[in-house]
């Protein structure tokens, strides 16, 4: 069975690929099966071979219109999110056209953004973080974050040595793999781990000197 390779089935990126095409509550009724069979199960084992980073949850299929017009009723990809103790996050999803995989903390409360920025801005652990990173992008990782700043956070110089960290609303490193034939085997397995792996010394320094958010859950953001 697909799930047993600990890959995804290439009817799971089939299916996405139709779903952007009609994303109507028909499509989705019709192709429910193929969801559960091909996406559901075989991310859900995958979840399992990978628990040390976890436990991983599964996000619903469906958007939230309440808040959005004319958002499509369902998402065009499959997201699965663990959390270690010290509050690094282990992401990674199935979409039409790519694997991605991310860890760290994608967006931080007001909190955290307050440690954060304090640990940067110090010479010692700034530049440490520097080095984690640039060991991540060596490894084929990429720094990102959901939001950023046009200009400095207020009280500290534009010119500041690492002012590309200082401006981002969070911190992790990501790697989007295109759709192959290998994503069927264990190899989708392994790749995702190795994403995870070459992420650690950057959630380390996370866990280090930001830490989970202290304020009431409604305020703190996650993936």
């Amino acid at each position: 069975m697909a799930g047993a390779s600990l890959g995804v089935p290439p009817e799971a990126f089939d299916f996405y690929q139709r779903l952007t095409l009609d994303n109507t509550k028909a499509f989705w009724q019709a192709n429910k099966a193929v969801y559960l069979q091909s996406v559901k199960g075989p991310i859900e084992a995958v979840c399992t071979a990978l628990d040390e980073y976890g436990p991983f949850h599964l996000f619903r299929p469906y958007n939230d219109a309440r808040f959005a017009k004319n958002r499509p009723p369902y998402k065009t990809h499959q997201g699965a999110y663990g959390e270690s103790e010290a509050g690094a996050g282990y992401y990674f999803h199935v979409g039409a056209d790519e694997v991605l995989v991310g860890a760290g903390y994608y967006a931080m409360a007001t909190d955290q953004l307050t440690r954060f920025r304090t640990a940067v801005d110090d010479d010692a652990r700034g530049n440490d973080l520097v080095t984690r990173i640039d060991f991540g992008a060596s490894n084929g990782l990429s720094a990102a974050a959901l939001d950023e700043l046009k200009t400095a956070p207020r009280g500290f110089a534009k010119d500041h040595p690492r002012i590309e960290i200082l401006r981002r609303k969070g911190l992790i490193m990501s790697r989007s793999f295109p759709v192959e034939s290998w994503m069927s085997s264990g190899a989708l397995q392994t790749a995702i781990r190795s994403v995870f792996e070459h992420a650690t010394p950057v959630c380390a320094w996370l866990d280090s000197h930001v830490g989970p958010s202290t304020q009431a859950p409604e305020d703190a953001q996650r993936w």
